[in-house]
């Protein structure tokens, strides 16, 4: 699951990361985000990978009316089940990737979860990730308006990610720039599960107090 992430970097990061241009900057730059917020975030689409616009965290399907969030929870979509699950298998070749600093998990360390740990994960190297992402082009009934909305690729916990992670034991796909393009690019998308692809995560518990121990990038170019 993903429910948490990092937005700590800058416009030109994410421009010289992706060889990409910043069209749309509506997005949000925070050191956590929740999905449950259905925020802005900067993502990249398969038909024009070399632009960064905006998308709304929360995939909307076509025949979504405006008030689908409060029945739905189409934040993360598990890569087995994406081409059967009605909100997701029309979108199921529309990939995109979400830029991340790193995100956020808890272990829990009662059946409950009344007593948990909180974890924050990157990928190794890197201070910019990618999730895995599918997503809808919707019109809003009333306005007419358009808005992008994805769902982050969820896929089974590698090593790392089943100890944290120790309930649903599920993560998000993390992308190196190699397989995120590859993903943008259209392949096989169970050629990104576990344990077929297992993408080299850092994890560091956040101690009270501390923020990020990661020391992201600030707010501005």
């Amino acid at each position: 699951m993903c429910y948490r992430f990092s937005t700590q970097f800058t416009a030109k990061q994410l421009e010289e990361y992706y060889t990409a241009c910043e069209i749309e900057n509506e997005y949000y730059l925070q050191p956590e985000l929740s999905g449950f917020d259905h925020p802005r975030t900067a993502i990249i689409m398969d038909d024009a990978p070399d632009e960064i616009v905006t998308g709304i965290w929360g995939l909307l399907p076509a025949w979504a009316k405006s008030d689908f969030y409060k029945k739905a929870n189409t934040l993360n979509a598990q890569i087995e089940t994406i081409d059967t699950k009605a909100s997701y298998k029309n979108y199921e070749e529309n990939r995109c990737l979400i830029p991340a600093h790193l995100f956020y998990e808890w272990q829990w360390l009662d059946s409950k979860g009344k007593e948990r740990k909180k974890f924050q994960i990157g990928l190794k190297n890197h201070n910019v990730l990618s999730f895995a992402g599918i997503y809808s082009i919707w019109t809003h009934a009333r306005t007419g308006n358009q808005y992008k909305t994805y769902s982050i690729v969820t896929t089974e916990a590698n090593e790392l990610m089943a100890k944290i992670h120790n309930t649903k034991k599920r993560m998000p796909v993390c992308l190196s720039k190699d397989s995120g393009n590859a993903w943008l690019q259209g392949r096989d998308r169970m050629d990104f599960s576990f344990p077929k692809y297992d993408p080299d995560l850092i994890a560091e518990e956040i101690e009270p107090g501390v923020v990020d121990l990661f020391s992201p990038a600030k707010n501005s170019d």
